[in-house]
């Protein structure tokens, strides 16, 4: 049972934070309150794996022996104009965002989202898709723990480019963290090496 607004849309922010804030796994896009869908166990399983996987080489300060230069959070309300997503992993480079984005929604622009598919995969492949090229999000990725893969898109005018696809077997340098390599497989479940 859905908790959203009883009135017709279109909905806004406020109609969106109106929703008690223990009660809110909700995202406003284009004008229509969407509820996100209960995430499987491949799927929290997937959204731990990457963060982890990301956040110890690259949520520091640039500079020593990883590469650093990121802010990293998770399921956070970020403010897209009208519209209000709910990545499941989000981050900001420190060079153009040298404070940690904070507030509910954040209303700074992430140049990362990652969406790992689950019940609601139309909105992750399609709509969001979509909010994120008009607010030129640079980089957005898509993990599938169903076809266990990974598929990464970078910004362009025309749409987002689709410039790497790999399964789970693959080790790769994803754009735009390419300076450490990535098995693919540690977020279907494989152990990190070293």
């Amino acid at each position: 049972m859905s908790i959203a607004p009883k009135k017709r849309g279109p909905f806004t922010v406020a109609d969106l934070f109106a929703i008690p804030e223990e009660a809110r796994r909700h995202e406003l896009i284009d004008g229509e309150i969407v509820e996100k869908g209960a995430a499987t166990g491949e799927h929290g399983n997937a959204q731990s794996a990457l963060t982890t996987e990301l956040r110890r080489p690259f949520d520091r300060r640039p500079g020593g022996s990883l590469p650093g230069g990121w802010w990293f959070a998770s399921e956070v309300e970020i403010l897209f104009g009208d519209d209000v997503c709910r990545p499941d992993v989000v981050a900001w480079r420190r060079e153009r965002v040298p404070e940690r984005p904070r507030g509910t929604p954040v209303a700074v622009r992430p140049d990362w989202t990652c969406e790992i598919l689950s019940t609601n995969r139309r909105n992750d492949l399609v709509r969001k898709k979509h909010v994120y090229h008009r607010h030129q999000v640079g980089h957005y990725w898509i993990v599938d723990p169903v076809e266990e893969t990974l598929a990464v898109y970078r910004w362009h005018p025309d749409g987002y480019l689709e410039i790497l696809a790999a399964e789970r077997a693959e080790r790769v340098r994803a754009e735009p963290f390419e300076a450490i390599e990535l098995s693919v497989g540690v977020l279907f479940g494989d152990e990190p090496e070293g």
